[in-house]
Parts: structure tokens; sequence; C-alpha cells
């Protein structure tokens, strides 16, 4: 694929080792990296947009695909960018697609993205589309589940309470540190909307002190 090779000259000229090395143990040394920070990757992306003509064709999975198979990180946060230029276009059937990508070289950097924005709009369009975040609440996978508690993060006034509560509930006895925090994540967030509700919320549930510590952040 030409985009992709042109892609990968791009940032492979930018390779920063030290960068790289600092970036890959702050991500628990699950993955390598070029060694692109955030402002120079995403300059490097302006660049590849530029000089092709991806962004005039209708969304391509296998380029996302393509550099979601790629070992260093950046090919994943560029498509992630790739993909969000596109989020208001995609249909329900591109929710499989979207799993496969939470559920592949899973970590927070990808899967909260993915959470909050195309899955999250995907969910807010598409009304079918909750049943299956009703089975993404109770998966064995845990990623899946953190997406779920998260997809509604940018509601706000249009937040779906009783489902964003019964989803923290099937989620309580936890023990991952990353459903906690997601729990918490969450209700920080829709407090900033119904603080009420929130307080309320927390002082009738039983939730893991960090799900709580990180909810009642914004409440008096």
């Amino acid at each position: 694929m030409d985009e992709l090779k042109e892609l990968r000259t791009i940032f492979n000229a930018h390779r920063n080792p030290e960068n790289a090395a600092g970036m890959k143990k702050y991500m628990k040394d699950l993955f390598p990296f070029i060694g692109l920070k955030m402002p120079e990757r995403k300059k490097l992306e302006k660049e590849f947009y530029d000089r092709t003509s991806i962004l005039q064709k209708p969304f391509n999975p296998i380029f996302v695909e393509e550099l979601w198979k790629l070992p260093e990180r950046e090919y994943q946060y560029a498509a992630l960018g790739y993909l969000e230029r596109y989020s208001k276009k995609l249909g329900p059937d591109s929710l499989l697609f979207l799993k496969w990508l939470i559920t592949t070289k899973s970590w927070w950097d990808t899967v909260d993205t993915l959470a909050s924005k195309p899955v999250g709009i995907l969910a807010k369009k598409y009304p079918e589309i909750q049943a299956e975040m009703d089975k993404w609440a109770v998966s064995e996978n845990m990623w899946l589940r953190r997406t779920s508690i998260l997809h509604q993060l940018k509601y706000k006034n249009e937040t779906d309470q009783k489902r964003l509560y019964t989803y923290i509930r099937e989620n309580t006895g936890s023990k991952e540190f990353f459903i906690q925090k997601a729990i918490g994540w969450a209700l920080r967030e829709y407090s900033k909307t119904n603080p009420i509700s929130v307080k309320e919320f927390i002082l009738s549930t039983e939730l893991a002190p960090l799900s709580r510590r990180e909810g009642s952040k914004y409440l008096d």
C-alpha cells in the first residue's frame, strides 16, 4: 500500500532512540517506539496527509489494520488519528472492526481513545449498538468492559444515566486497576453534569476506594 509506505518513510526519517527508550519505559515496556512525541508526530501526520490523497478517499479499514500490525506504537496512534477523521461517517457495521482494535495490542492509550470517540459516536448515533455495549459491560475481556463504561464519557446531558450506573454496578467487584479507574473517571466526568445524582450514587454503592476517590474529585 503506497500510503503505508509513505507514512513509514516519513516516520522513520525522524527516529529518536533516546525518546523511544523513555516512551517504551513509560508504557511498561509493552511496545517499541520510534521516538516521536505527540507534537512532532502530529506534524508528521499532517505532512503525510498533505503528500497523499488518502483523505479524499473513502475510509480504508485495511490501512488502519496494517498500521495496527506494525510494531512501533506511533503507528497505532496514527491509525487512531486517521480513524478519528472518519468517526462521524462510520456505520454500525464498523463496530466489529472497532472491537478488533480494542482487543488487539490493548492498553489504555488506544482503548480510551476508541471508547470515547468512534465507539461513543456510534453508540449515540445508532441506538441498536447499545445492546452490544450491554454485552461488553459483562465481557470476559477487561478492555471491552472498560470501553462500555467509558463510551459515554463525552455525552454530558445526553448520558444514559441508568445504563452508566448499571455498567458500573456490574463491575464494582472487579479487582482490575483499569476497571476501578474507569469507574471513577466515568463518575467524575458525569459529576460535571449531574453532581447530585453522582453523589447519591457514590454514597449508596459499594465502590473500590480508587473508584470512590476518583469519582468524588469534583464533588463537595
